[in-house]
């Protein structure tokens, strides 16, 4: 007796891994068709536009095969991947093939409603098409390709007008939109000419630019020459959702920065003490950890300064804990972990936590729920060397340290002129939770604890 096809190919569709987010990039493929998978094992990576997340199968079997290529993005909802659940059962495979080459896939029928999450339809074929002559419907199938594309989620006009409007689904709509893109113009690549993202991108790009297919090969002594006259990166995933961000807490939040110069060699030789301190073995010491223990003694003498802004309501929003957001530039972009109730955890504790962190981040590990809930941040931007600048809140938080390079230069220490380690902290807030007083006071305390870090002690 063999198995239903029905119940012995399963469809595993794009989750959402980010509370509400449409859309996810492909990574990287752990697997490949005819692998044995398990419940529970990671299969791919994906990114979404808050990090990059791995992906659980939650069946055992054999991978059929795969619907996209690494570096596609994918709507949420859409299969991304078939299990055979019963491998060997004798049942035939299914009628249409999941994952088939592009000029395969461009002929490829849709079969019927397949259920995904509202308001997304479900990709049909590979992401590699070949361009389509024309961007008409064929006159016998504008009714079910109008039908099959309301199925799908595209919005389509009625089934007269098909061949003279554009096949798209909203958020393709609202890509053209964004971009000044009119829909008539661009040659449709997708099932039953339907226009994709990739197409309204291809729109943009100036005809020069494109390279060829199979660019001949250079000389071996000749570099290769950069084509064109420009560059075009495609912003997505967390770079997206930074710049996005960024705009709009620049734009929301009234900013104002303050500065201060400060002494911190009393800081840099209780680092050098705390490295050889029997209680910090195994943490990695740095000048960031005391940084970040000195906003949070002065987030405890200053609480104020924890708040965020409920629009709403129209009313500030005071925290009792800190999650401290630590700024990590990453291979994809800027993110911001935080450390939950960082105000309750000990020097060795935080130390732990801000190594964990930051290893995270580089590794490209981080997950949503770690960079969500912020209160307050630090930027370091002195690892690269730059003295200070003027950092953007955060959304959402109510203030921002920077913290420069840390240099030797000419001080006036017990009235006399003497090398010391010297560094420039620059402190962003919103001036609709934090008058100039109270910031004031939250930075000139930070410095002050930096440049008589027993006040670590006395204050905290």
């Amino acid at each position: 007796m063999t198995a239903d096809t029905s119940t012995r190919y399963r469809e595993f569709k794009m989750p959402d891994v980010g509370e509400g987010l449409t859309e996810a990039e492909i990574l990287k493929w752990y697997v490949q068709p005819g692998d044995t998978v398990v419940d529970g094992q990671v299969v791919c990576e994906v990114e979404t536009a808050k990090a990059a997340v791995e992906l659980p199968i939650p069946y055992d079997g054999v991978v059929h095969a795969l619907r996209f290529d690494e570096g596609t993005t994918v709507d949420v909802g859409a299969s991304i991947i078939t299990v055979d659940v019963a491998p060997g059962s004798g049942a035939a495979a299914p009628a249409e093939p999941v994952a088939e080459p592009a000029e395969a896939a461009e002929a490829a029928e849709p079969k019927g409603r397949q259920p995904v999450l509202v308001g997304y339809g479900v990709s049909e074929s590979s992401t590699k098409r070949r361009p389509r002559r024309g961007a008409a419907v064929p006159e016998q199938g504008t009714a079910a390709a109008a039908i099959q594309a309301e199925m799908n989620g595209v919005a389509s006009a009625p089934a007269t007008e098909a061949p003279s409007r554009p096949l798209a689904k909203p958020p393709v709509r609202k890509l053209a939109k964004d971009l000044g893109v009119d829909l008539t113009t661009v040659t449709p690549t997708g099932p039953e000419g339907i226009i994709t993202r990739e197409d309204v991108h291809a729109a943009t790009a100036p005809v020069a630019e494109e390279p060829a297919a199979e660019p001949a090969p250079a000389p071996v002594a000749a570099p290769a020459a950069p084509v064109g006259r420009e560059t075009r990166i495609p912003v997505k995933g967390v770079r997206k959702a930074t710049a996005a961000a960024m705009v709009g807490s620049a734009f929301t939040a009234p900013h104002v920065t303050e500065f201060v110069t400060v002494d911190v060699t009393r800081t840099m030789k209780l680092v050098d003490e705390l490295k050889s301190d029997k209680d910090m073995a195994g943490v990695r010491v740095n000048p960031l950890l005391l940084i970040a223990k000195a906003l949070l003694v002065t987030i405890k003498r200053h609480p104020e300064v924890n708040a965020t802004w409920d629009e709403a309501a129209q009313e500030i929003v005071v925290k009792h804990y800190v999650n401290l957001g630590i700024a990590a530039a990453t291979p994809r972009g800027l993110l911001v972990p935080n450390i939950k109730d960082a105000q309750a955890q000990t020097l060795p504790q935080l130390a732990q936590s801000l190594g964990e962190l930051v290893s995270t981040a580089r590794e490209g590990k981080t997950t949503p729920s770690a960079m969500q809930g912020g209160t307050v941040t630090i930027t370091n931007v002195g690892v690269f060397g730059v003295d200070t600048g003027t950092p953007i809140l955060n959304p959402g938080e109510s203030a921002i340290l920077a913290v420069g390079a840390i240099k030797l230069q000419p001080w006036v220490h017990k009235g006399k002129v003497k090398p010391r380690q010297v560094t420039t902290l620059a402190l962003s807030f919103d001036h609709r939770l934090v008058d100039g007083e109270l910031g004031s006071k939250v930075l000139a305390d930070v410095a002050a604890i930096l440049e008589q870090p027993k006040r670590l002690i006395t204050w905290g």
